[in-house]
């Protein structure tokens, strides 16, 4: 996309739009989405808040910050697993594809689970922010290309690491295949940009209801990151009786992996998952519904 004051899609007030229906009747689409991520043991690694320290101050080995998150992938990913199993539920996954290099183990667990992988970069030590153009074109088509290899399957979403994106992020992705991206936040439908061949989706993601920025930036207990999921499902049901939302649960295994954690998100899910028309869903499920829909032509 060409630089620009606003973003590559059209503005449209949420009240201003079509009524969005989903399938069968439901009111609300749930998709939950584990950030299944990789770090060295060599890199510079991010405090427990994921942002990172600066280079030139790093110390490498940091083995506090690298044994935690390496703590959900041997241990935390494997419980999230049991719980969404529980629910019915089939993740979709973001995935950094070096985690098919280093623990392969927990890519064919979760192809066997059902669950969507989505890309993210290639490890969450290297954002594509941080990269000239040629190296994040490659990265972004390494990532795809890892993860299409292992599991027969090429993804068709992206949420970058950090969320970060640069000027050409959208339209590298497009070339390479992908047909949406959960990195821009704004929104509680999904719409189409107007920029990738065919165009791209954006679907509701949230940095609000993700255990990283809840636990780490704002403080909250365990208690309280239930009751934030149980009010933003609340609220988003009530409005879905008038048009169809999307409610994401963004969680990361060394995090909500953590065995006093973890009942937050499962006493979530018994709530939510009781009520009437919910329809738990992939995220790649999610858009292809929606790009069936009228909807998707005006918004």
């Amino acid at each position: 996309m060409n630089p620009s004051r606003y973003g590559p899609f059209r503005y449209l007030p949420i009240h201003q739009r079509p009524k969005l229906e989903w399938p069968g009747g439901a009111r609300l689409a749930l998709y939950l989405n584990p950030n299944v991520e990789f770090f060295g043991l060599d890199d510079v690694m991010p405090g427990v808040n994921n942002e990172r320290v600066a280079r030139d101050h790093a110390r490498i080995p940091n083995v506090r910050n690298w044994s935690l998150r390496d703590y959900g992938n041997r241990v935390g990913i494997w419980r999230l697993m049991q719980v969404l199993g529980r629910f019915g539920i089939r993740a979709s996954a973001a995935t950094n594809s070096e985690v098919c290099d280093r623990h392969p183990e927990v890519i064919a667990a979760m192809v066997e689970h059902g669950w969507e992988l989505i890309g993210h970069n290639q490890t969450n030590a290297l954002r594509l922010n941080e990269m000239p153009p040629e190296q994040e074109r490659a990265a972004i088509r390494a990532t795809l290309d890892r993860i299409e290899k292992e599991t027969g399957s090429r993804p068709k979403g992206w949420l970058g690491a950090g969320l970060a994106e640069t000027w050409n992020t959208l339209d590298y992705l497009s070339e390479a295949g992908v047909r949406y991206v959960l990195d821009w936040v704004n929104d509680d439908q999904p719409y189409t940009m107007d920029t990738g061949t065919p165009r791209m989706v954006s679907l509701p993601y949230t940095v609000q209801c993700n255990d990283v920025p809840a636990y780490f930036d704002m403080k909250v207990s365990v208690p309280e990151f239930e009751q934030m999921l149980r009010r933003q499902f609340d609220v988003l049901y009530r409005e879905s009786e008038a048009s169809g939302r999307v409610m994401a649960i963004a969680v990361h295994p060394f995090v909500t992996g953590q065995p006093h954690r973890v009942v937050a998100l499962e006493r979530a899910l018994e709530y939510i998952c009781a009520q009437p028309g919910v329809w738990k869903a992939t995220g790649w499920e999610i858009v292809q519904h929606y790009l069936q829909t009228p909807f998707a032509k005006e918004v």
